[in-house]
């Protein structure tokens, strides 16, 4: 087989390798279980690529992301299931009838209206599947929410659920105040000795930091992916300033390595 630009060529070396006899012994042995992980992993590589603005690396997680569909469907296929032919026609149907805005008669929509418009017909869907009988996830309002999920997107699609019901704060002010509470209840109990509750408290905490990105209208999972790139490199920047010296880390004092940190800062920003 060669490499090609055709999907089909992609759904026949997946079929090769799963065949039994002739196919990839590793590839053989596996099921959706343990393909779950390494369709997880090739989705955050994904967003690393995006979040590093590096598009060669991108076109190339893009590819192993699809392999991890073609994977999946094969897997599938071989039940008697469905293949990916049915993947694609299930995401074709699923779009054009999720935009009548486009493809339909609904014209003049603003991006929030849209938004509601989703999550109306995603409603009327999961209403349908009930009527028919299939399976369908707990009806109430956080229903839908992945378990699988980041802890931190989890966090913030439970509450966005949660807000349309009605349960929210009014404005961001609000809940930095609620910041504040838990960050004193981390401090009571850190004084108290009781290091089990400090660590409830500070998942408390956290979750109350997603809610004000999300009243802030930040991606909490972007915000953090930002904010670890910008440690990893202003952390490299004390290792070089350190080896330029003959040094490493764990020979600097932390006084040093801060005001090395606070150098790598400032340089960042002019």
């Amino acid at each position: 087989m060669k490499p090609s630009r055709d999907i089909a060529r992609l759904i026949d070396i997946m079929a090769a390798l799963r065949t039994p006899g002739t196919g990839c012994p590793w590839d053989l042995e596996q099921n959706f279980a343990t393909i779950v992980p390494y369709t997880l992993e090739e989705a955050y590589e994904t967003a690393d690529a995006i979040a590093r603005g590096d598009m060669a690396d991108l076109r190339d997680e893009l590819g192993d992301l699809l392999l991890q569909v073609v994977f999946h469907a094969r897997m599938a296929e071989e039940q008697g299931a469905f293949d990916f032919g049915g993947v694609v026609e299930a995401i074709t149907t699923k779009l054009l009838r999720r935009h009548p805005h486009v493809f339909g008669d609904v014209r003049g929509l603003s991006p929030d209206q849209v938004k509601d418009l989703w999550d109306s017909i995603k409603a009327e869907e999961k209403a349908e599947r009930a009527a028919r009988g299939q399976a369908v996830d707990d009806t109430g309002a956080l229903a839908g929410v992945p378990v699988a999920l980041p802890a931190l997107t989890r966090a913030l699609k439970l509450q966005t659920k949660a807000g349309k019901v009605g349960f929210d704060w009014n404005d961001p002010l609000a809940v930095l105040a609620k910041i504040r509470e838990e960050s004193d209840e981390i401090e009571a109990e850190i004084q108290g000795g009781n290091a089990e509750k400090a660590k409830a408290e500070v998942g408390d905490l956290l979750f109350a930091m997603v809610n004000l990105a999300r009243h802030l209208d930040v991606d909490p999972e972007a915000a953090v992916r930002a904010t670890n790139q910008k440690f990893a490199r202003r952390f490299a920047s004390i290792e070089r300033a350190l080896a330029a010296q003959g040094r490493k880390p764990q020979d600097a004092t932390l006084a040093e390595m801060d005001a090395l940190w606070d150098e790598a800062k400032a340089t960042e920003k002019s």
